[in-house]
C-alpha cells in the first residue's frame, strides 16, 4: 500500500447549548459552544468504510445536550471533564476525547419588581477551555479571547533598531491597547489529584492578568506580556504555563494643524484608532522546570 493513515479524529463541532436553571423566580444561564473530537481504533472506517467502531457524530451531539440536563453545567471545564470521561470509558474503540468549549457570559438586568429572568450579554471576553482525556491522564487548557484593555499613559517605546526603512518616531508617552487572547494549562493531570475550582481559578487568573497590565509601566508590549504571565504563574499555583497573543492596537495622534488646532496638550489629545495593520506580540511564560505544551499557534487550540 503506497499510503498509510496518519492522525485522525472525528466528532460534532459547535453544538450550541443554552442551559436555563430555574431557582424559583430567579433563573441562571449557561451558554456554551461545545465541540467534540474523538480518536482511537478508526483504521477500518478509513481503509474499508466499516462503521463498526464509529459512534455517530449525531450521537455525540445528543450526548452534549443530554449531559447538560442530567449533570447540569457547573463550569465549562467540569462539563468538558464529564463529556471526555464518558466518551473514553463508554466506547472501547475510543482512546482519546478532546472537548473544546467557548462560554458566553450573561449579566442579570437589575429592574424593579421580580427581574430574575432578564439578562444582557456581557461584551468583555469569551471564556475558553479544552479538555483532553486518554483514559488515564487529563490535560485542561483554559483561556479567553477578545478581552480589550487600554492604558492611556505609562507606556513608552524608544531605543529600537533603526534602518533605512524606519519612519516610526520614538514615543515617551503613548496609548497601549490590545485585545488579549490567552491560554493557560493546569497542572491537574489525573484523578488522584484534587480538581481545581474552575470558576474561582478563571476569576483569579483574569484578575492578576489585568492587574499586571494596569500596574506595569511599559517600555514595550513584550515587557507587559511577560509581567502579565509572571503574575499569573506566581499567584495561581494550579497553572504551570500561559501563552498570550497580543495585537498592538495602535493609536495615532491626529494632525489637527490644518485646522489651526494643537492636538497633544496637557488637557488631552485626539487619536485615530487603527485596526490594521497591527503589531502582534506572542509568547509563553512557564513555571520554572515545566515543559511548554500549549501550541504556538493559538488558532489551533
Amino acid at each position: 500500500m503506497p499510503t498509510i493513515l496518519g492522525q485522525n479524529q472525528y466528532g460534532k463541532a459547535e453544538n450550541r447549548v443554552v442551559k436555563i436553571t430555574r431557582d424559583g423566580a430567579t433563573h441562571h444561564i449557561k451558554d456554551l459552544n461545545v465541540s467534540v473530537a474523538l480518536s482511537g481504533d478508526m483504521d477500518d472506517v478509513h481503509y474499508n468504510g466499516s462503521n463498526a467502531n464509529v459512534l455517530p457524530t449525531d450521537t455525540t451531539k445528543n450526548t452534549v445536550y443530554a449531559f447538560a440536563k442530567e449533570h447540569g453545567i457547573e463550569s465549562a471545564e467540569q462539563f468538558g471533564v464529564h463529556l471526555a470521561r464518558h466518551f473514553v470509558t463508554s466506547q472501547e474503540p475510543i482512546h482519546r476525547a478532546r472537548i473544546r468549549i467557548e462560554e458566553y457570559a450573561w449579566e442579570r438586568i437589575e429592574a424593579s419588581g421580580e427581574a430574575g429572568h432578564s439578562f444582557v450579554r456581557k461584551g468583555q471576553e469569551t471564556r475558553l477551555t479544552q479538555v483532553t482525556f486518554d483514559g488515564a491522564h487529563w490535560e485542561v487548557v483554559s483561556g479567553l479571547k477578545d478581552l480589550t484593555v487600554m492604558n492611556s499613559t505609562d507606556s513608552e517605546f524608544w531605543g529600537y533598531v533603526k534602518d533605512r526603512y524606519t519612519t516610526l518616531k520614538e514615543a515617551y508617552d503613548r496609548i497601549l491597547a490590545t485585545s488579549v487572547s490567552a491560554r493557560w494549562r493546569f497542572n491537574w493531570t489525573d484523578d488522584t489529584q484534587e480538581m481545581p475550582d474552575w470558576d474561582a481559578s478563571y476569576a483569579r487568573v483574569k484578575q492578576h492578568m489585568l492587574r499586571a497590565f494596569a500596574e506595569t509601566y511599559s517600555l514595550s508590549l513584550q515587557q507587559t506580556l511577560y509581567q502579565m504571565g509572571s503574575r499569573v504563574i506566581e499567584e495561581c499555583a494550579e497553572v504551570d504555563e500561559i501563552r498570550f497573543s497580543l495585537p498592538n492596537s495602535h493609536h495615532f495622534l491626529v494632525d489637527l494643524e490644518p485646522f489651526g488646532l494643537k492636538n497633544d496638550t496637557p488637557d488631552g489629545a485626539v487619536y485615530f484608532a487603527s485596526d490594521r495593520p497591527y503589531g502582534l506580540i506572542e509568547a509563553t511564560v512557564l513555571r520554572d522546570g515545566c515543559e511548554a505544551r500549549i501550541p504556538v499557534d493559538l488558532t489551533n487550540l
